[in-house]
């Protein structure tokens, strides 16, 4: 998490409102959530006491349903400015950490949506990347942090969702394979479900690609992308490279360059390194032309109003210390 995340995080108003460090990585916490979300006993304790439980992350799949529009309305505007003709097929690339918005576009394709390749881009995180190209997911791997935190992930839990649909929709089979991924860290697809995974392509980019690809998109367009969408467009130009593919392209950019002013300016300049966050915050508003957004403004000078942190294992004991239970 980048130090204007964290602040955003900390500073969060309102009276029903907590923000809690988990010690840990993304996966823990995940996990810790899910185990909470699973268990009847706490849901029980909850019902009685007027809660239910539900998560605003792709955990849940109606995060996903909006992001299907993401990929129709990208669709409409290629078509409004004349870079496409109906029915034309165009390829998407998108930073995949979780899984989900990658998955909004699979489901887009399959609604009929005239998308050819489905490009999964990983960071060095790239258990996605091998899954890919093996059928085989191994979670069993150092855990790296990167300048993408968001995709910082081992354990991509929408694949689960992928996982059922090339499965024929067969739970059973997809319960088992995900047992396995919980058990032993690792599960291997057969060839059938493979063929399904056809139009999936993908790549990934390290930190110095992914640098390279901030600077590069700045020097071409004046645009300045962050570290996520730098790993999408990264992989788009390895691809373009590689593959020759001429095929119009839609990169998802999944996250503000306001909240990794460090990275973002520093993959642009090294000058700017001896600055503070807010004094790149501002340089970056300079340089793009694009004001800075109010939420990041509104945090400058705001009040530190959280401050608990907690294991992954006193999670559940934690929430249940601020509903009361």
């Amino acid at each position: 998490m980048s130090p204007i995340q964290e602040k955003q995080m900390v500073t969060q108003k309102g009276t029903n409102t907590h923000v809690i460090g988990i010690t840990g990585n993304f996966d823990d916490a995940q996990t810790g959530v899910k185990q909470m979300f699973h268990n009847k006993e706490l849901a029980e304790k909850l019902k009685k006491a007027g809660y239910q439980f539900s998560s605003a992350n792709s955990i849940n799949i109606g995060r996903l349903i909006p992001q299907v529009v993401y990929y129709v309305y990208a669709y409409g505007q290629l078509l409004k400015k004349n870079e496409i003709k109906e029915g034309e097929k165009i390829n998407v690339v998108v930073p995949t950490g979780n899984f989900g918005n990658i998955l909004a576009a699979y489901y887009a394709k399959s609604m009929g949506l005239p998308i050819d390749k489905l490009i999964c881009a990983s960071n060095n995180n790239k258990v996605l990347f091998d899954f890919f190209n093996t059928g085989t997911y191994d979670r069993n791997r150092e855990f790296i942090l990167t300048s993408s935190p968001s995709m910082d992930i081992l354990i991509s839990s929408n694949l689960e969702r992928l996982i059922y649909e090339i499965a024929g929709r067969d739970a059973e089979k997809n319960s088992d394979l995900m047992e396995q991924l919980t058990t032993k860290g690792i599960y291997q697809i057969d060839e059938n479900m493979k063929e399904k995974l056809k139009d999936f392509v993908s790549g990934y980019a390290d930190e110095t690609k992914t640098a390279q690809a901030i600077k590069n998109v700045y020097d071409k367009f004046s645009y300045i992308v962050d570290t996520h969408t730098a790993v999408a467009a990264s992989v788009y130009y390895d691809r373009i490279e590689s593959e020759k593919e001429d095929k119009k392209t839609v990169i998802a950019s999944t996250a503000s360059p306001y909240k990794f002013t460090r990275h973002v300016m520093n993959a642009i300049d090294k000058k700017y390194e001896s600055m503070t966050d807010f004094e790149l915050v501002d340089e970056l508003s300079r340089i793009s032309n694009v004001a800075v957004p109010k939420a990041i403004e509104e945090i400058r000078a705001a009040d530190i109003l959280h401050d608990t942190v907690c294991d992954t294992l006193k999670m559940q004991d934690t929430v249940e210390k601020i509903l009361n239970l």
